[in-house]
């Protein structure tokens, strides 16, 4: 047989018997059912705001093969839902990017139509684990990130922006608050600011200035 031959996907074996014949046609058939597979996420709909549960563009990263045994990629899938961490209203933004390495598993039924209204009905379609109906998990293989919460096995928890940390509402804390340069409040520095009315003995000096 030549090297560069169609050998297919049939083996010497494969008409041998009718369980042989058997197992080729249901090895076939499950070759077409999508599972689970590692995509790279090529675009994003959203990108850290405010915002619904977006979607995402992704590649399955294992290639297909052809009878010769060559590759074949894959094509990018369009519009897959992607997991936020989310409980009712309460959410942990953080959004996908371009690059990443995750998992897409892909559901048994055409979910088109309750992605479009967000309601339990019916298929769209009558096609079965399709490519088209996957649901994108992030965060697999991933390079090592220079932002981030991390906890620690002492206990301890760090928070590591690229700038500043903002939290709107009130912060309640029961321990010792600590800061390594200096602590502002209502524009007054807890560290160089002054205070006028001062005098010797018991009295009370007046409002920091």
């Amino acid at each position: 047989m030549a090297d560069d031959a169609y050998s297919g996907s049939q083996n010497l074996f494969s008409g041998n018997s009718e369980h042989n014949q058997i197992d080729f046609v249901v090895r076939s058939i499950l070759s077409e059912q999508a599972s689970a597979m590692l995509v790279v996420v090529t675009a994003v709909n959203s990108n850290g705001e405010l915002a619904p549960v977006g979607l995402v563009d992704v590649q399955p990263m294992v290639a297909q093969l052809d009878g010769r045994g060559q590759a074949v990629p894959h094509g990018t899938i369009n519009n897959v839902p992607y997991f936020r961490l989310q409980g009712g209203s309460n959410a942990v933004i953080m959004d996908p990017a371009v690059g990443d390495i995750g998992l897409a598993v892909f559901a048994s039924h055409d979910i088109s139509s309750v992605k479009k209204t967000k309601k339990p009905g019916n298929p769209g379609s009558r096609r079965r684990f399709d490519w088209a109906d996957g649901l994108y998990i992030g965060g697999f293989l991933n390079g090592t990130p220079t932002r981030y919460i991390r906890f620690d096995s002492d206990g301890n928890v760090t928070i590591k922006p690229a700038e500043t940390v903002t939290v709107e509402g009130d912060l309640h804390c029961t321990g010792t608050i600590t800061g390594d340069v200096d602590v502002v409040g209502g524009g007054k520095h807890l560290k160089t600011h002054t205070h006028g009315g001062v005098q010797t003995g018991g009295g009370t000096s007046g409002p920091p200035t």
